[in-house]
């Protein structure tokens, strides 16, 4: 019997952004924050923290200026 395609795990599937942090990971930004104190602090009740998503640039395109190669192409005047 065969494995349905959206069950199939990916390599890039564990590195996908999750919604949801973990305690430690939750704690670990509020510290950072100054906003917890993990001698005293407790675990237990924790203010929400949000996982922002950030989108790293891509390649920008090559504009079409109409040279080849720094060579002008014949038939394109400006």
């Amino acid at each position: 019997m065969s494995l349905h395609r959206s069950l199939k795990t990916k390599p890039a599937g564990l590195n996908q952004h999750r919604n949801v942090l973990t305690r430690a990971e939750r704690i670990e930004q509020l510290a950072g924050a100054d906003k917890f104190d993990k001698e005293s602090g407790s675990p237990i009740g924790l203010p929400k923290v949000g996982s922002r998503k950030i989108k790293i640039a891509g390649k920008q395109k090559k504009e079409d200026d109409g040279t080849e190669d720094g060579v002008e192409v014949a038939g394109s005047e400006e």
